[in-house]
């Protein structure tokens, strides 16, 4: 895509133009605070703020470059006015540690739709290489983040300088190169005037919808405080505009054929729904069609939980409704999905000999998997051509596959119920028992963010989504430690708005002792966070599937050592919620139902960062809901000992059995 040049442009008074002298870093800062996407008519800032903590490698450069570009908490009026002194500056945002800078900013991008981002920078060494498990993250979530780290002296006057990786086979690597694979796109700045095509790149692949992910601009430190005489073109404000592909004629025929020679056709819909703000229209062609929905953990909520053709999550977290009609459906059609192998079981959830796929997404590599029938386009553009395309030809499924998939869904609402009952308030609730109080509690205005442990399974089979961007859970790399800064990058985004909406990182005990420093950047910015600790005493998700696959829990409880070496004495004496309260938060203990009932609506009115924290019944189950609604492949030891690994060998070969490639 090209951007747009600015109107009415005063030709050049000579050949090269007229001039800024500035510092790299002061261009490069000067050059994000002008750049603009545009979709749909809307106009916002791309890169409307940067995260920073500050060492050798950056601190003089782009640290220096933030000072003058007057870097505060406010910026431009979000709408891409220049009209007054505010308009240019770059706010800037501090952080505690550098993975969770990404977090925070991949948090800011999902909630703005990828249509604006923040920026990420770093010092050389440990604050570089800190940013790479954020960078993976965002790429495979196809979401929006600019990292400008530090790095080593391009003029090399001492080598090594401190923190340098010396790589004895190669002068020009350094611990940035650990990023090149993780990021859609990267570049090493070595002379001043790289930048400009540098730069120019990147924000073409931030704003491109179908190569989006993390961007990777390394700064030696010596050439981010080199000054150069900056063409002033390259200042000007630029929007990047965000196209809605349209899918090709002969592409197109082919999935109205495949949809109208359907039986039992049922939709998955991935996070390419809600990137694309196509809910709409995906309800547009469910009340044309009747094609049930089920959903991916990205794609959650792009039906409401109450629309009669919602049949709810899909896969190994799925809903038995959802699952069920993916055994014997007989065309799949994926909307901007992965098809990761949580979708399909493991290649054993699609199980009807003739099933066929169409894939709907924006890129080719993904709507060709599974053999699909492709269908590149936008997500909302295709649904709208494949909703007029089959307008004409009087396509409805059967109206007993929609009395069959209403009443599977009415039966999965019962198992919900069950699941959410609280019949003793004085007890000690369950997991699920907990996210059965929040659901009493919230409304559409409510954003539940997690992404790790057992959490996301039982989100995904009985959260009742409200709105579009209700449920915020990061699972396409299920990283312990997002919650807290991405909950802060959701509120950060949904600044402006009154009253403010109430967002939720919802954490065990094993994710918040991954990364609680967040926290404290919550606490200086005086943001509403609602933080909620579900304490079970270790990873309890991972203590379920060590059972399941002979490992027999080891290593997942969080217990002082027994005689024997092993892990099985008292819990450790660890206070969450007390190194939550010296961070700064407000904390609300709860120990029984009625309690946690109070402290969650407490903690929703609750105008500061506030903390609840619940000591969860451990049942059988990990967490009590129904259990897992389809297979997931993780091998189990083809040899062993011991009869508990033996005997999920032999559940692992029938299961296995089941798979196939659908070619």
């Amino acid at each position: 895509m090209s951007p747009t040049s600015p109107a009415h442009a005063t030709p050049p008074a000579n050949p090269h133009g007229p001039t800024r002298r500035l510092t790299t870093a002061q261009a490069l800062v000067a050059f994000l605070a002008r750049q603009y996407t545009e979709r749909d008519g809307r106009r916002q800032r791309l890169i409307s703020a940067t995260w920073g903590i500050f060492g050798h490698g950056n601190v003089a450069g782009i640290g220096q470059a933030l000072v003058e570009a007057g870097g505060g908490r406010s910026g431009g009026d979000g709408n891409g006015s220049a009209g007054n002194g505010l308009a240019h500056r770059m706010p800037y945002l501090q952080g505690r540690n550098e993975q969770a800078m990404v977090h925070a900013a991949v948090g800011y991008a999902r909630q703005s739709g990828r249509l604006s981002a923040h920026a990420v920078t770093t010092s050389i060494g440990p604050g570089a290489t800190n940013l790479v498990t954020g960078a993976a993250l965002a790429t495979i979530n196809r979401l929006p983040v600019l990292l400008l780290p530090g790095d080593i002296f391009a003029t090399r006057p001492a080598d090594p300088v401190l923190q340098q990786l010396e790589v004895p086979y190669a002068g020009d690597v350094s611990v940035n190169d650990c990023l090149r694979p993780v990021s859609r796109y990267f570049d090493r700045i070595t002379r001043p005037e790289a930048l400009i095509p540098a730069a120019l790149q990147a924000m073409r692949v931030l704003a491109d919808p179908a190569e989006t992910g993390a961007v990777t601009l390394a700064l030696p430190q010596d050439v981010q405080a080199e000054a150069y005489d900056w063409p002033q073109e390259f200042f000007a404000e630029r929007d990047w505009h965000v196209r809605r592909p349209a899918p090709d004629a002969h592409e197109l025929e082919a999935a109205v054929r495949a949809v109208r020679s359907a039986r039992r056709p049922l939709i998955v819909a991935g996070g390419g729904v809600r990137h694309s703000a196509a809910e709409e229209t995906l309800a547009a062609f469910t009340a044309a069609t009747r094609i049930p929905v089920a959903s991916t953990q990205a794609g959650k909520g792009a039906l409401r939980h109450d629309h009669p053709a919602d049949v709810g999550g899909i896969g190994h977290t799925g809903t038995a409704t959802a699952d069920g009609l993916a055994r014997t459906a007989d065309l799949v059609i994926g909307v901007g999905t992965r098809f990761s192998d949580f979708t399909t079981a493991s290649g054993t959830l699609f199980a009807d000999p003739a099933v066929r796929f169409l894939h709907l997404n924006i890129t080719g590599f993904d709507a060709h998997k599974l053999a699909a029938l492709p269908l590149v386009a936008d997500a909302r553009t295709g649904l709208e051509a494949l909703t007029a395309a089959l307008a004409g030809r009087g396509y409805r499924v059967d109206p007993a596959y929609e009395t069959e998939y209403t009443g599977a869904k009415e039966a999965w609402e019962e198992r919900v119920e069950a699941s959410f009952a609280t019949p003793d308030p004085t007890a000690r609730p369950t997991q699920a028992q907990v996210l059965g109080l929040l659901d009493d509690l919230v409304t559409e205005d409510d954003i539940l963010v997690n992404a790790a442990g057992s959490l996301p399974g039982d989100l995904h089979k009985l959260w009742r989504t409200r709105s579009r961007d209700q449920y915020h859970v990061e699972y396409g790399y299920s990283c312990m430690g997002y919650e807290i800064p991405a909950a802060i990058g959701v509120l950060l985004a949904t600044e402006g708005r009154t009253p403010r909406r109430p967002v939720w990182a919802l954490v065990g005990d094993g994710t918040y002792l991954m990364n609680p420093t967040e926290i404290v950047t919550a606490v200086q910015e005086n943001l509403p966070l609602k933080l909620l600790i579900l304490q079970n005493h270790g990873y309890a998700s991972i203590g379920g599937l060590s059972e399941s696959v002979g490992a027999e829990r080891f290593g997942t409880a969080y217990r002082h050592r027994d005689a024997d070496g092993g892990f099985t004495g008292p819990p450790l004496p660890v206070d969450l919620a007390a190194n939550a309260a010296s961070l700064g938060l407000r904390v609300l203990r709860a120990t029984t139902v009625d309690d946690l009932r109070k402290a969650l609506s407490e903690a929703r009115d609750a105008q500061g960062p506030t903390c609840v924290y619940v000591e969860t019944e451990t049942p059988d189950t990990v967490s009590g809901p129904p259990p897992a609604q389809a297979w997931w492949d993780v091998p189990v030891a083809e040899t062993a000992s011991r009869p508990a690994a033996v005997e999920a060998r032999e559940e692992y070969d029938r299961q296995v059995a089941a798979r196939r490639r659908h070619l």
